[in-house]
């Protein structure tokens, strides 16, 4: 059995992760699973800590529920920008599962690293991991098989609901007004939603290093030559379907392969 990790109590000044004062400074912020319920997660990494320490150290509250196979006990938080999920299975050995939503900006490698951080521990807690680096990886943890279900406002909520109905967020919907919104957003969360994307255009082209992130996007969605401006309605709205469906397709690239997110300059 893999050799649990001691976390550090809580810092003296944190607030418990269910209350949101003016002034924070615990890092973890809290959602209830009924919040959470609807969004689908996707595993990260199993943890050699105690759920109990886990809660403790950040100031959660574990809610108990269950699914297809027993009892669970669970927090949903958001840290660092990332929905995360803890829990631990009735029976299971002892563990701690690190679970994210699925979609949006998540880098797993950076997130895990966010997370260890938060706890005061490092990377010699993960026993397992989907990036492949853990002290115990012969086989991947049970409770990966098992039931999802998630949580609060982050990034990735931020492009669930801007991919979903971008008119709520920049009015009159073009593919200029998608760009400039997206550039703000991402100036302002340094660079937590695009970050990458403009390097991984252009190795997808296979040229176009020294261009900006939309105007490798608009060749690669008008392959045969952009229109004559200014673009109808229908041009636009395809504009806007293509940048948004490459910036998912480097999502899920990032999601599937850490690895892949090319060196930013």
């Amino acid at each position: 059995m893999t050799e649990m990790i001691e976390v550090p109590d809580a810092e003296g000044d944190w607030e418990p992760a269910t209350e949101f004062p003016a002034s924070r400074r615990n890092p973890a912020r809290q959602a209830s699973m009924f919040q959470s319920a609807t969004w689908p997660l996707s595993s990260l990494a199993l943890l050699a800590v105690d759920l109990e320490a886990v809660a403790r150290r950040l100031k959660l509250t574990l809610e108990s529920s269950w699914d297809g196979r027993g009892n669970v006990r669970a927090a949903f938080f958001v840290l660092d920008g990332t929905d995360f999920v803890v829990t631990h299975h009735e029976g299971d050995a002892p563990g701690t599962h690190v679970w994210t939503r699925k979609g949006g900006p998540v880098d797993p490698v950076a997130r895990a690293g966010s997370l260890l951080a938060a706890l005061g521990v490092g990377p010699e807690a993960v026993s397992y991991s989907i990036w492949g680096v853990g002290t115990d990886l012969r086989h991947v943890p049970a409770a990966w098989g098992r039931g999802r279900g998630k949580p609060t406002r982050s990034h990735q909520d931020l492009w669930a609901n801007f991919r979903r109905s971008p008119e709520l967020f920049v009015g009159r919907v073009s593919f200029g007004a998608v760009v400039a919104f997206l550039n703000g957003y991402d100036i302002a969360s340094d660079k937590a939603l695009l970050d990458g994307f403009r390097e991984w255009l252009a190795a997808k082209l296979g040229y176009g290093e020294n261009l900006v992130y939309w105007v490798l996007a608009k060749k690669l969605i008008f392959p045969d030559g952009r229109p004559e401006e200014p673009w109808s309605p229908e041009a636009e709205q395809h504009a806007v379907a293509g940048l948004i469906d490459l910036i998912d397709e480097y999502f899920e690239s990032l999601a599937s392969n850490p690895e892949v997110r090319p060196e930013t300059v």
